[in-house]
């Protein structure tokens, strides 16, 4: 596809945005060129498009400026390309609550429009990540074994979230581009060693595995070559070492890159984040969320065997 082509899809197929809808454009200094074509193809389409532009975050799932939260809330439409991620923030929460459908996209480059993993068969994705995501509600218990590791802990009650990059219905949002189901662990229940060899938001690729080892919902140990970095990018908040996530990735598109709105969402791959989890179930706000990728884990869901080798087992 060329960026344009791109671009179009994301507003005509994914959002499904229509004419007279007010569409928002919410962007940073540092991925204004993209926001920029963004906002030039939704024009092309004829919408009623808005282009606002912040200062970066500085951090992923730190909250926009009040006057950006404020526009999103009265949007219907919500495209995000930004350095941060404003996916787990409670402006993007607030603003679905009113109504709004928002594709946040972290990170995002040019390439992922041309060659990568927005030019994926988003119905194939819905479907895939519709049948993760029930699964992963319908479990109590997940143990996940990789590289001589163990972490296991509880997500019962818990709700799946597929990630389906369709945000066709009033307060649906997701990444973009996307393909992952994902949910809250239930805080406090994760024990056990966790090894990441992919990469990592605001790190990019790993240049050799990361351990960390848990106790009680928290990570209290990292060791590895980008360990100072992931411990930088957490902060001093103790909240932000709550285990947050769990997530698989379920578009057969996406390649890893290095930035993680793409390899997150690489098929078969699996991955957690450490911080905020309020906005998709968990109860834990620390100001942010950073993902991790793990290449080929073994996920195990109330004994079933669900991910393994890099193939998706359900």
């Amino acid at each position: 596809m060329t960026f344009t082509q791109g671009a179009e899809k994301v507003f005509a197929v994914c959002m499904q945005a229509a004419g007279t809808e007010h569409v928002l454009i919410v962007t940073d200094t540092e991925k204004l060129a993209i926001g920029r074509q963004l906002f030039e193809a939704a024009c092309g389409l004829g919408l009623n498009a808005v282009m606002q532009v912040m200062k970066p975050t500085g951090r992923h799932g730190s909250e926009p400026p009040q006057i950006v939260a404020d526009c999103m809330r009265a949007a219907d439409v919500v495209v995000c390309p930004t350095a941060y991620s404003l996916t787990h923030t409670q402006a993007r929460r607030i603003a679905c609550e009113h109504g709004a459908r928002i594709a946040t996209m972290p990170g995002v480059t040019e390439e992922m429009f041309v060659e990568g993993a927005i030019g994926a068969d988003y119905v194939e994705i819905a479907r895939l990540s519709d049948k993760m995501a029930d699964r992963l509600t319908n479990a109590d218990d997940v143990t996940i074994r990789y590289r001589d590791s163990e972490l296991r802990f509880s997500i019962s009650g818990r709700t799946g979230v597929s990630s389906r990059g369709l945000y066709h219905e009033p307060g649906t949002s997701g990444n973009l581009p996307t393909g992952e189901a994902y949910i809250a662990p239930l805080e406090g229940t994760a024990n056990g060693v966790v090894v990441f060899d992919g990469s990592a938001a605001g790190i990019g690729r790993l240049t050799g595995p990361l351990r960390v080892e848990v106790q009680d919902g928290r990570a209290v140990d990292f060791q590895g070559p980008d360990a100072p970095a992931l411990l930088e990018a957490l902060g001093d908040n103790p909240e932000a070492y709550n285990i947050a996530e769990l997530g698989i990735g379920t578009n057969p598109q996406a390649r890893l890159s290095g930035s993680l709105l793409e390899d997150e969402k690489v098929f078969g791959t699996g991955h957690m984040a450490f911080g905020s989890n309020k906005t998709f179930g968990g109860s834990v706000d620390a100001g942010v969320h950073i993902d991790c990728v793990m290449l080929e884990p073994e996920i195990v869901l109330d004994g079933e065997v669900v991910l393994s080798g890099g193939k998706l087992l359900v």
